[in-house]
């Protein structure tokens, strides 16, 4: 018989640098005491990921909400003006659009990777319209080349939320490379992470002199000011954190790819429940493992609660269903968005999860399927 979990077991669990090794970076800020504006260690996280996801220009942000506001500030999208994006996306998505005085138009998802639908997004387009905010759910691809022809056909500027897109490559090119600006998420909760952070990543020199403007108040000197930026700084502890963190990612990647395949064994069986597959040449970030549940969905969530399995309805719901947003989109006007909403959960995935784990997790949500039928 399957007890709950004693201790709760959650969507996932930050990966953690050796206590040694950190004591003894801390010990150099003691001594130094420089704790943030650029330090060595923000310096050095910046080269070392530049490295890692091979491109061309990064720049770290506190968070990654702060890097998105920045990133349409840089992009100098004219006041008013509107961005196509998507509704199934958290929330800073389209907060940021409006903290730049800009209007989000909610553009459907297509199906199979559940972002922003090519097909629906001339319909939004108008003589306002100055950009694409596509966002890479769960790490899957937006789809790029047809994004790229629409903006290009239309003159507009691409920006990327790849909060969910860390090391995601399509044919062996960095997600980062598409786009003019793409905003990662260096949350505790991601992959890779910097305690908070984020970063933006672009191919454009004079957008990398214009990045860096903004997240520093727009200070040129000890006298110069030239922008209206602002203090998107990471601080050289989280920097530090994140440089032992960065040598962590493949080995849990690796652990995470073991208990991705044993869901997918043990859950494709079920009629009722699909796996969304991600697209061929694409590398997988692993960050997320969202299954889609028909018609079952909140009785396997409130079962696999019951047993203290703390799986996630991400994201629902929609961002539309907000009160600030209710009138930007609905479920008639979104219907494959709303769609996927009442379907997706998104189950525990982290390396330290356990083969054994993962199979209760199975159990339990073969439970909950017993007492649907």
């Amino acid at each position: 018989m399957i007890k709950p979990f004693e201790n709760p077991i959650y969507i996932t669990r930050p990966i953690m640098p050796d206590y040694e090794d950190l004591a003894s970076r801390i010990q150099s800020l003691y001594d130094s005491r420089m704790l943030t504006n650029l330090g060595p260690y923000h310096q050095k996280l910046e080269e070392k990921l530049q490295e890692f996801l091979q491109v061309a220009y990064l720049s770290l942000f506190n968070n990654a909400t702060i890097g998105l506001i920045t990133a349409l500030k840089a992009l100098d999208l004219p006041f008013v003006s509107e961005v196509i994006t998507t509704p199934f996306t958290f929330a800073a998505t389209p907060h940021a659009i409006v903290w730049n005085g800009l209007k989000p138009v909610f553009c459907d998802i297509e199906p199979k990777t559940m972002t922003i639908d090519p097909e629906k997004i001339e319909a939004h387009i108008t003589s306002n319209t100055s950009a694409i905010l596509g966002v890479h759910v769960y790490g899957f691809p937006c789809k790029v080349d047809q994004i790229s022809d629409i903006s290009i056909a239309h003159n507009l500027k691409v920006m990327y939320d790849g909060a969910h897109a860390f090391s995601t490559k399509i044919d062996q090119e960095s997600i980062c490379s598409y786009g003019d600006i793409t905003v990662l998420s260096f949350h505790a909760t991601k992959l890779f992470h910097t305690l908070e952070g984020g970063a933006l990543v672009y191919n454009d020199h004079s957008l990398h002199k214009k990045v860096k403007n903004l997240r520093n108040f727009g200070i040129q000197d000890e006298f110069k000011v030239t922008d209206i930026g602002i203090n998107g700084k990471m601080n050289e502890v989280q920097a530090m954190f994140g440089l032992l963190n960065l040598s962590l990612v493949r080995e849990e990647q690796n652990k995470r790819k073991l208990i991705a395949d044993i869901y997918r064994n043990r859950l494709t069986v079920h009629d009722a429940i699909h796996i969304p597959e991600m697209p061929e040449c694409t590398t997988d970030s692993l960050q997320y493992f969202p299954i889609l549940i028909e018609d079952h969905r909140d009785l396997v969530y409130k079962v696999l609660r019951e047993y203290n399995i703390h799986a996630r309805k991400y994201f629902y719901p929609p961002c539309t269903d907000y009160d600030c947003y209710q009138h930007l989109g609905s479920r008639e006007s979104l219907p494959v968005t709303y769609d996927i909403a009442d379907k997706v959960l998104c189950l525990p995935f982290y390396g330290s999860l356990g083969y054994e784990n993962a199979n209760i997790i199975c159990d339990v949500i073969e439970i909950a399927l017993n007492k649907a039928s």
